[in-house]
């Protein structure tokens, strides 16, 4: 047989195999309505096991591994469909309605916002882009932003999350893991690192220089051109390196600092823009303890414990596919004191007022082992 000819085979088989999935398909709608009147979960993983093993077996070697994965993905695909029969009616469906009714129409204006810094922070200048006339509190690590929020000290918190060119800010995602919390809006900030330093002072005159880890990396190849003679000293934030600087007595000292830190600190800038990446930008998210959610709001992040199994995430993105939904970014961070168990961290594309995302969140909340929702929301550029 020509190619042609097998094609032909094949278009032949593929006209008895589509009959055959949607008859399967309506037997599970009418499996979902028993389940329904029985009040019975759509996840029953004993009959899976019974049924890949009974599929193993009629396949033979040489194809048992390719059958386990073609009826696999019907398995997801038949459970899919049962949730979208049996709807989205759920607490976490409930939350989320709820917060649409209730949210705001516009976004505040005025609000307490917790930083992490001091005066000068890119968080701060993130905050104020979010907000006409925040009313700033300065905290001195991110653990303490996180504890304004939950206790209810400040209404909404700024965190850095993360940068175009250093990539994600490891320490917040370890932190978003155990804090509770939801995302009302992201913010990307154009970061401009500058050396800063006391009036007078020439940059050949510099033996350290300050600044957060974060700055240091984005600035490795000009901090390299400085030579061994210049020490680099890691802080735990930018503003606060040309505070330091400002209050030291040293003049051969300078910090890589915003351009706003110089007249803050009373400092000059003896070099602009020195990032190795022109196209240097920093993504916040604007956090509270309750959920809100403002009109326009076309993102989503969530947080997810897979089973701990061959293909279990592969088959979560696999949904995503399905149901047409973008996923922006997908973050993994090993979960503390679980020996190789991790978290994953997904951005989805997808409007929250969407069907699909409706019916993707009530699959995730009913199997996955552990499921967080995080907010849903729109991006300030």
């Amino acid at each position: 047989m020509d190619l042609n000819e097998l094609r032909k085979e094949i278009d032949i088989i593929d006209r008895e195999l589509v009959p055959l999935f949607l008859r399967r398909m309506n037997v599970s709608a009418q499996v979902a309505e028993y389940k329904r009147e029985n009040q019975m979960r759509v996840l029953d993983p004993s009959r899976e096991r019974a049924l890949l093993e009974k599929i193993s077996q009629l396949s033979g070697e040489d194809f048992e591994e390719y059958s386990r994965i073609l009826y696999s993905t019907i398995l997801d695909l038949s459970r899919s469909y049962q949730y979208k029969r049996l709807g989205t009616e759920s607490p976490l469906y409930r939350e989320i309605t709820d917060a649409l009714e209730n949210t705001p129409r516009i976004f505040p204006d005025r609000a307490s916002v917790a930083c992490q810094g001091v005066e000068g922070a890119y968080s701060q200048i993130a905050a104020e882009r979010l907000f006409k006339a925040p009313n700033i509190c300065f905290f001195s690590n991110w653990e303490k932003v996180f504890d304004a929020i939950e206790s209810g000290m400040c209404r909404y918190g700024v965190i850095p999350i993360e940068n175009s060119t250093a990539g994600s800010v490891k320490r917040v995602y370890d932190l978003m893991i155990s804090r509770k919390f939801r995302i009302v809006r992201t913010v990307r900030v154009k970061i401009d690192h500058n050396v800063l330093a006391k009036p007078g002072v020439a940059l050949s005159e510099i033996r350290e220089i300050y600044s957060h880890e974060q700055a240091i990396s984005q600035c490795a190849s000009f901090l390299a051109s400085l030579g061994p003679g210049v020490k680099i000293t890691r802080v735990e934030n930018t503003a606060k390196a040309a505070e330091m600087v400002s209050e030291s007595s040293r003049l051969d000292v300078a910090s890589l600092s915003s351009r706003s830190c110089a007249a803050q600190y009373g400092l000059q800038v003896l070099a602009s823009a020195v990032q190795d990446n022109g196209n240097n930008h920093t993504r916040f998210i604007c956090i509270t303890n309750h959920t809100e959610i403002y009109p326009g709001a076309d993102r989503t992040s969530l947080m997810v414990v897979t089973p701990h199994k061959p293909g279990a995430l592969y088959r979560m993105l696999s949904r995503f596919n399905a149901l047409g939904i973008n996923l922006l970014k997908l973050e993994s961070r090993p979960i503390p004191d679980r020996d190789f168990e991790f978290m994953f961290y997904f951005d989805l594309e997808a409007s929250v007022y969407s069907e699909k995302l409706a019916q993707l969140l009530a699959e995730l909340e009913a199997e996955c082992d552990e499921f967080s929702y995080l907010g849903s929301y729109s991006e300030v550029i």
